[in-house]
């Protein structure tokens, strides 16, 4: 049998995402979070979850964590609003990532948020246009 020669295959072009794709992306999902929040809240009323800011606070804090790292770590690589604007989340290797890979950088952008923003604007310089919390995962965004 004749080994196939892959050099005919031209080399994938790997584009990075921008900032406005990537802010757009987080808009929708931030909206789909509040209405999924919403639900919650309506379906656990009975908890008084209205009534207590902790509890309501870290069923937001669940919520947004099991969103987003569900589905950067799944098949389609991207959260709604990342399919929506055709880009995806792999690893350094252009791979699917894992779920700690997604939750770790679901957490890392608590902190590219409290140093004033900064974690998300070092994507204006990077080379890769990584964020903090995507150096911290070892991610990359990229288009579809």
């Amino acid at each position: 049998m004749e080994a196939l020669d892959y050099s005919i295959f031209p080399e994938r072009t790997v584009v990075y995402t921008d900032f406005w794709t990537r802010f757009a992306a987080a808009f929708i999902d931030g909206l789909i979070i509040i209405v999924l929040s919403f639900v919650v809240k309506l379906i656990l009323s009975d908890v008084a979850l209205s009534e207590n800011y902790s509890l309501r606070l870290f069923s937001n804090i669940i919520l947004g964590w099991i969103y987003n790292a569900l589905q950067e770590s799944g098949p389609k690589m991207a959260t709604v609003g990342k399919r929506a604007m055709e880009i995806k989340v792999t690893g350094q290797d252009g791979e699917r990532i894992t779920f700690g890979q997604a939750t770790g950088r679901h957490f890392g952008k608590i902190i590219s948020t409290l140093i004033l923003f900064i974690g998300y604007f070092m994507m204006l310089w990077d080379e890769r246009r990584q964020t903090l919390h995507d150096k911290m995962a070892g991610t990359l965004v990229v288009l579809r």
